[in-house]
């Protein structure tokens, strides 16, 4: 099963997402992205313009002027089929093992899911514990199979074993928590 990497963790999804969720003017999916994905994804507002102007040549988002106040048109951002599908296939995609991907893809994913659709975001959950109960069966399969590995590749295999069991201990109970959110 494919997986979304630390390696290819891009703003690009959380800002796709945002306009699957709402579409709006550049300046609005920004500061959307700093209130609601502040605490895992830092992105310039120049940043962004360049994301979502890349996307746009791409034909991901289109743009809509409009009239706005003064002699300003403003540019309303819209999600294409093409963009929906691309953003669709991402929030599908388990996450990859590493720590960093599964702390900012993994949640991001889980924050549009828990928006679009309660199921999807249970779908999800249960994918990543598949994926991680696989990662853990082949580490303790390595392990087995080459008992005489160096001291530093057990210590490798031993803390990402050890961190794999931790996020699956740490995943088993949010089907419950995403249900009942806590108060505030």
């Amino acid at each position: 099963m494919s997986t979304n990497r630390a390696s290819s963790l891009s703003p690009e999804y959380p800002l796709l997402g945002l306009l699957r969720l709402e579409p709006g003017h550049g300046y609005q999916v920004h500061q959307r992205l700093e209130q609601d994905l502040g605490s895992l994804w830092t992105v310039r507002q120049n940043q962004a313009y360049n994301i979502l102007n890349r996307l746009e040549a791409e034909g991901m988002v289109c743009a809509t002027h409009k009239s706005g106040e003064g002699a300003h048109a403003r540019r309303r951002l819209s999600l294409t089929p093409a963009g929906r599908r691309r953003f669709d296939a991402w929030l599908r995609t388990p996450t990859g093992l590493s720590a960093r991907a599964l702390r900012v893809d993994f949640l991001t994913r889980l924050y549009f899911a828990q928006r679009l659709d309660p199921k999807l975001a249970h779908e999800i959950i249960d994918g990543q514990l598949a994926v991680t109960r696989d990662g853990v069966e082949r580490l303790r399969r390595r392990s087995e199979s080459d008992p005489d590995q160096g001291s530093v590749a057990e210590l490798s295999d031993d803390l990402r074993l050890r961190h794999l069991k931790l996020v699956i201990e740490w995943l088993e109970p949010l089907h419950v928590r995403i249900e009942s959110p806590a108060p505030g």
